[in-house]
């Protein structure tokens, strides 16, 4: 609502003359009361009083007057008063602390106003004292006339506006350098400046600014951000946004895992093999804890080490209900998440084996592609990066970790795969060991201790495999056709047969194997991964290896023998005792004759000569013609007595 009234309006509203409030007013010193008196802003210019320094009556009619833009005038004031302190935020520290200054002074005066002194013996008094111009007083307060005591701050400081608009240039030749300077090469401005101006004055673009105009123009036209995201790489863009950070004390120790893979700056020497080449490491870390519970070296990121680091978590640790996964060819292989309702990666086929975690009831997460930060293992990775290959035990086999950061004694020496691996082992168990651990759940423990605290919690629950379960990691899956008739299975050119491989000959089954061992049994299973039975490998023998032949057709007569033995105890009834049961002995009963509903007269079975059946088959097509005629014609006729049809 309203609070300041002109001397016109105060006067209509008590029923006076205008003369007689400016009387009062100046009887009363209103102009001199600090928030009580304000110079009028507009036209023809004069004061405003604020409505308590009126009787009680003026006040109401004031009120009932002036009540009507209420809500609009408390809204505009709400709205100034805003953007008066956005200004204000928006200062310099320098210019800040000048409003400070000013603000003292102000206060100064206003309390000696308060205390009886003129307005203009306190200003000059206040300016005095801080040896500023009585003309500078006089302006803030008037720059604080009429607003709130606690928005005086804010209103004492200066409004600069630019007086002029940015340097002329002509569109094309701006349109032109921000489209040079906007590129992934990340040009010089400097450099794109200077382009620029060689094709203006071949183009004839005119007028063209100044180097630092157009750069004071850049910076305020194209944000910081707009920048970045034109000439930097996309994680350079992405850190513009917070990273999320989430919370992990809701779990407890194998209720999540997460896994991935690192390749160690480090030249590592394989068995057998001459030139050096860096291994990946393949490990899985607990959520809860950050403990890594498995890991294992490969030349390689494949799905066979995928395979035996989980099931190596699983005879350690047990089983988890979630995993993080990279979305890497190796864990997304069929061995490994087959039949997950998330897996979109490679063709997805009805026939296609179930993988271990599936089959194990893991739920799988797949981490956000080109994101390091949804897997909190990079993070480890970041630390035994550090303490493994730079530890002095690789010095002369670490490569650094760009091409531009190779150490003087690069390529000097390369490490054997065993003491590496044995290297390997001793740091991630000091990882998992070192005290003072203060990120996630640790509150200063390691990540062992961590983790064993938490398993030794009475709601903790972890699944563990069964004895059956064991061979789904230490094993392969593959889905294919058994033969028809013996069921035999064929896998990289070796054989496999069961006798319980009869029943599901011509059929696809699931068969599991050791990759590196395929002369050993294999595991067969049906379509619901039920076991069928461990099928022996059948060796080739040579082509004139008779004792092999004669090996062949003994074990192929036992089965036939067997085949027959357990058929023989399948047939309790003898042929005979059947034939007794079923009625052999008993005479057939005798059919009763049945005749014919509808009957058809005979020709008495008399064959006529072949000159007879000639006329006579001549008579009755004549006959046949005949009756059609009367047919037609609607005539009927029969023969008399004695005379033959067709007459």
């Amino acid at each position: 609502m309203k609070q300041f009234f002109t001397p016109k309006e105060i006067a209509k509203a008590a029923g006076v003359s205008e003369r007689s409030i400016n009387q009062m007013a100046a009887k009363s010193r209103w102009r001199h009361l600090d928030m009580k008196a304000r110079k009028r802003d507009g036209r023809g210019g004069g004061w405003e009083y604020h409505v308590s320094l009126l009787p009680q009556a003026a006040q109401a009619r004031l009120m009932v007057v002036h009540s009507a833009p209420a809500n609009a005038n408390v809204n505009k004031t709400a709205e100034a008063r805003s953007k008066l302190w956005a200004d204000y935020e928006a200062l310099s520290k320098d210019r800040k602390a000048a409003c400070e200054a000013r603000l003292k002074v102000v206060a100064e005066v206003a309390t000696f106003i308060n205390g009886g002194l003129s307005e203009t013996a306190a200003i000059a008094i206040a300016a005095k004292h801080h040896q500023v111009s009585p003309r500078a007083v006089r302006n803030w307060r008037t720059r604080v006339a009429g607003i709130e005591r606690q928005d005086w701050l804010a209103a004492l400081a200066d409004q600069y506006h630019a007086t002029s608009s940015a340097a002329e240039c002509d569109e094309r030749a701006w349109a032109a350098l921000k489209s040079d300077f906007l590129r992934p090469e990340r040009p010089a401005f400097s450099a794109c400046y200077r382009r620029m101006r060689e094709a203006a004055s071949e183009q004839g673009w005119a007028p063209v600014a100044e180097e630092r105009a157009l750069r004071r123009r850049l910076a305020i036209e194209v944000p910081k951000a707009v920048q970045t995201a034109a000439r930097q790489k996309r994680d350079q863009v992405k850190n513009l946004y917070p990273a999320q950070r989430r919370d992990r004390s809701m779990l407890h120790a194998m209720e999540a895992v997460n896994m991935d893979g690192h390749k160690f700056d480090v030249f590592v020497l394989l068995p057998g093999q001459t030139t050096p080449t860096r291994v990946m490491l393949l490990a899985l870390q607990d959520l809860y804890s950050g403990k890594m519970v498995a890991w294992r070296l490969s030349p390689s990121e494949n799905k066979d080490t995928v395979r035996l680091v989980i099931g190596d978590m699983v005879s350690r640790h047990g089983i988890p209900d979630k995993i993080l996964l990279d979305n890497g060819r190796a864990f997304a292989s069929k061995w490994i998440t087959g039949g997950a309702a998330n897996r979109y990666r490679f063709k997805v086929r009805d026939e296609d084996p179930r993988g271990l975690l599936t089959t194990l009831g893991v739920e799988i997460i797949w981490a956000t592609p080109y994101s390091g930060q949804s897997k909190p293992i990079e993070r480890a990775f970041r630390d035994l990066a550090e303490n493994i290959a730079k530890h002095p035990f690789c010095a002369g086999a670490y490569t650094g970790n760009t091409p531009d950061a190779k150490p003087e004694n690069y390529a000097s020496r390369a490490i054997p795969f065993a003491a590496f691996s044995e290297h390997v082992d001793r740091m991630i168990a000091e990882h998992n060991a070192r005290p003072g651990r203060k990120a996630g759940n640790a509150h200063g423990r390691s990540f062992d201790e961590t983790f064993s605290a938490s398993l030794q919690d009475p709601a903790t629950l972890v699944r563990w495999p069964t004895e059956n379960q064991r061979s789904l990691w230490l094993l392969a899956a593959e889905r294919i056709r058994s033969k028809k008739g013996s069921g035999e299975i064929e896998i990289y050119g070796n054989r496999y047969w069961n006798a319980a491989l009869n029943a599901h000959s011509g059929t696809r089954v699931t068969v599991r194997f050791d990759p590196d061992h395929l002369t050993q049994p294999i595991h067969v299973y049906d379509a619901n991964d039920n076991l069928i039975c461990v099928a022996e490998c059948i060796a080739d023998t040579g082509f004139f290896d008779t004792g092999a032949a004669r090996d062949h057709a003994a074990k192929r007569n036992q089965l036939t023998k067997a085949i027959r033995e357990s058929a023989r105890l399948h047939t309790a009834l003898a042929p005979d005792t059947l034939a007794e049961i079923y009625g052999a002995g008993k005479s057939a009963p005798q059919p009763k004759p049945e005749p014919p509903r509808f009957k058809r007269i005979a020709n008495g079975g008399i064959r006529a000569e072949p000159e007879a059946r000639a006329e006579w088959d001549e008579q009755s097509e004549q006959a046949f013609s005949r009756a059609m005629r009367m047919i037609e014609e609607n005539v009927i006729e029969f023969p008399g007595k004695g005379e033959k049809p067709g007459r």
